[in-house]
């Protein structure tokens, strides 16, 4: 018997359906169909899509928190630690490839809406900014250790949104191959060119 409320469900099928559809091309319909629920038990735990979305926000957060906090203890060391959010593309490759990366995609979508909640949906690529910059830190590279996070996840979300424009898998898994050479040369003390 699953522990989830009707809230947790209707969250769910909003957080993938903004992932597959997009938040502007997602209904209260669509979240209802996919929840089987009417939509004015809908309309009971939500009152508009603007309160679902915040919620979305908040759950990816949690979620991403979680993995973060895992890679921590799983990963030995700062290197260990920025190969397994490099490991993402591979991971998620099928998913990248066919709708791009949830956190960049959102956060887009909702810059080119002007949406009130970006600012929101921009704490989510923060969270890994802020992550990836205590891993260089870490590493002992403390003075440059924001760029490099910063080089990083742009790097990433260049190659999602490349996958999933060309659909091109080989070139995801060089490009992944490529960012493991560049990590080892930094986590050796090596500055790349």
């Amino acid at each position: 018997m699953s522990n989830k409320t009707t809230r947790d469900e209707i969250i769910e099928a909003a957080d993938d359906l903004f992932y597959r559809q997009g938040y502007e091309h997602t209904s209260f319909a669509d979240i209802a169909d996919v929840v089987k629920i009417s939509r004015g038990n809908f309309y009971h735990h939500f009152k508009s899509k603007d309160v679902i979305l915040d919620a979305v926000i908040n759950k990816r957060l949690a979620d991403r928190k979680a993995m973060l906090e895992r890679w921590e203890i799983e990963g030995e060391t700062p290197e260990d630690r920025i190969r397994s959010f490099i490991d993402i593309l591979i991971v998620n490759g099928a998913k990248i490839k066919r709708y791009g990366c949830p956190i960049g995609t959102l956060t887009s979508e909702l810059a080119k809406l002007n949406h009130a909640a970006r600012g929101d949906a921009n704490r989510l690529l923060m969270l890994f900014r802020t992550w990836l910059r205590r891993q260089f830190e870490a590493l002992g590279r403390q003075a440059d250790a924001d760029l490099l996070a910063m080089h990083l996840l742009a790097r990433s979300q260049g190659v999602a949104t490349l996958s999933n424009a060309f659909q091109d898998e080989e070139f995801l898994r060089q490009e992944v191959e490529q960012m493991y050479g560049w990590l080892r040369l930094y986590a050796a003390g090596a500055a790349p060119e």
